[in-house]
């Protein structure tokens, strides 16, 4: 019997190819789809938007940290397929019990590509895994190397305000893209206030579109505040999605830093 050990250390044991599988993750679902698992995935979360047909046909789990356990047994998967930071470790490890479950732990690149290479290899979708991973390495190799990179903060929440520490992944992306985390000593995603953003007077703000849904009103509230700042809204599925969206991530940067210059 195959055993696969996930980015967590945990090792599970899959009897057979999964024909019924659960994805909790966003953009670990999206990946299902670009390897070709239609089929197989049985069920995904309220808030797994890509592709739309999968979002509109597909049966939903809950949220992300508010899974609906009685709907997942409904189901019978022979395969749940996590993440340790965006599900509830209770939730998850009550999964467990009854399931095989694999969670990732994506804090960089490699991570990334790791966690798509051993899906596919769980999945018997190997030789599309490799194919997506090298399309992810190729393109971000391409990326313009910037001279220096622009200081920036990237928020993720308002009220309180909320931006990324070194350890995410968000901050490789924005490591990538060619901005430097102002950030990037502290861990996870710390608090911060409007005078400690206006203390630091970044070059660029970069509002997210995701887990809070900034808009141009944001953006001009506080460029008020912060005349020399260049205020960005940026798609936060970019920086933060951590699948086969890698393959598009790579333009979108590029483009992002022509708006700098």
């Amino acid at each position: 019997m195959p055993v696969f050990i996930d980015q967590t250390g945990r090792s599970i044991s899959l009897p057979a190819i999964p024909k019924r599988i659960v994805s909790l993750v966003p953009s670990q679902t999206e990946l299902l789809f670009n390897l070709g698992l239609d089929n197989e995935v049985a069920g995904i979360t309220k808030f797994c938007i890509h592709p739309s047909a999968w979002f509109l046909t597909k049966t939903r789990v809950g949220g992300t940290k508010q899974l609906q356990i009685d709907i997942i047994h409904q189901l019978q998967p022979d395969l749940i397929i996590a993440n340790k930071e965006e599900n509830v470790k209770e939730q998850i490890e009550e999964l467990e019990k009854k399931y095989p479950v694999w969670i990732s732990d994506v804090n960089n690149l490699p991570d990334a590509c790791e966690m798509i290479e051993q899906i596919g290899l769980m999945t018997n979708k190997e030789i599309q895994a490799i194919e997506i991973v090298n399309g992810i390495k190729q393109k971000f190799s391409q990326i313009p190397t910037q001279e220096e990179k622009t200081e920036s903060i990237y928020l993720i929440w308002q009220n309180p305000y909320m931006t990324i520490g070194g350890d995410t992944f968000i901050h490789s992306m924005m490591e990538a893209a060619g901005f430097k985390n102002m950030y990037a000593n502290q861990t996870r995603y710390p608090e911060l206030s409007l005078d400690a953003i206006q203390t630091k007077k970044p070059a660029s703000l970069l509002l997210s579109s995701e887990p809070f849904p900034f808009i141009q009103k944001h953006a001009d509230e506080l460029q008020a505040l912060l005349p020399d700042t260049k205020i960005i809204l940026v798609d936060g599925e970019m920086f933060s999605w951590y699948g086969s969206r890698l393959l598009k991530a790579p333009e979108y940067f590029t483009q992002l830093n022509n708006q700098l210059k």
